[in-house]
């Protein structure tokens, strides 16, 4: 083995061994989403550990390192933690180079994935960052078919987006949602069972501008799209000019994702991102964006007519 290939060998097994990486999966597994896995300790990651303990009547440990020490679940249990997966040439024609103009985007077929990079970041609920210590040895501009990608291992999102209807052939089971609350100031989202019993944490975006809100109290889920399109208007017309539109299709980087979840207050909802790594923060038009992967989970989770709280 040459030089070059050893390093790169022993600074994936550094970080695949991480302990913090491992808390942040098993988590993950566990419906506990800190959004973006990087094997970084942060904010998100702490309240999926918070609420992880509080479901199971735990002490929150001081660390993620004590948490994977003490508690045998939170490294992974009887499951392994990663799998391989090769790349196809299949993939590789998924590719979508995104162009800029509004009328070229309604062109397109397909809203897909620009680069293998964002692709497999995304299967592995991972920060490209994340991907890229994963897989030191991968050059991500020349990925060629037959490359070997090692990711953390999760069922893929068109598992969740066949859930409904409930019942059908081939559909998995999942549990489903009695009521879902929104925390403007925590910037997550929680979804309960009929019991009151957490099912899920989602990290989320809200708006940018706070006249965008919605206001506290009860709504509803009124409809919900597995694979949507977006319709896009621009946000200046000059006087005198007819606004256009334009449809832009479905596929994962449509700027409302993989699923959406409209509400009965008109114009809102909660919808995927093109740009996991942007959630956490104020910076949408007024829904409320989920990763894609969590926004697949919380499609499948809720029936047409599910209550959603929003809270302070």
């Amino acid at each position: 083995m040459g030089m070059f290939a050893a390093l790169c060998l022993l600074a994936a097994m550094t970080f695949a061994d991480s302990k913090t990486l491992a808390v942040q999966i098993s988590l993950d597994r566990e419906g506990l989403s800190c959004n973006t896995i990087d094997g970084q300790w942060g904010r998100k990651s702490q309240s999926a550990l918070e609420r992880y303990c509080a479901r199971h009547s735990l002490d929150v440990p001081p660390t993620p390192e004590e948490a994977y020490d003490t508690i045998p679940a939170l490294r992974g249990g009887d499951k392994l933690l990663f799998r391989y997966e090769t790349v196809t040439q299949a993939d590789l024609d998924a590719l979508v180079a995104m162009p800029s103009d509004p009328a070229d985007k309604a062109a397109l077929d397909l809203m897909g994935y620009s680069t293998i990079q964002e692709m497999f970041a995304e299967r592995g609920h991972l920060s490209r960052r994340a991907l890229e210590r994963l897989n030191p040895g991968v050059n991500w501009a020349t990925v060629m078919p037959g490359t070997k990608i090692r990711l953390p291992d999760f069922p893929p999102m068109d598992e969740e987006l066949s859930v409904w209807p409930k019942g059908s052939a081939g559909a998995p089971k999942r549990p489903e949602a009695a009521i879902v609350k929104v925390s403007l100031s925590r910037f997550e989202i929680t979804t309960f069972d009929r019991n009151g019993d957490l099912i899920a944490l989602f990290p989320c975006s809200i708006a940018k501008s706070k006249s965008k809100l919605p206001p506290h109290g009860e709504l509803r889920i009124v409809n919900q799209i597995a694979r949507p399109n977006y319709t896009y208007t621009p946000d200046y017309t000059p006087p005198g000019q007819k606004v256009s539109r334009y449809i832009w299709p479905a596929g994962p980087r449509c700027p409302v994702g993989v699923a959406w979840l409209g509400l009965d207050l008109p114009g809102y909802g909660i919808h995927g991102t093109p740009r996991p790594e942007s959630i956490g923060r104020a910076e949408s038009h007024g829904c409320f964006r989920l990763s894609n992967w969590n926004a697949a989970r919380l499609y499948a989770l809720c029936p047409i007519g599910t209550t959603v709280v929003i809270e302070p």
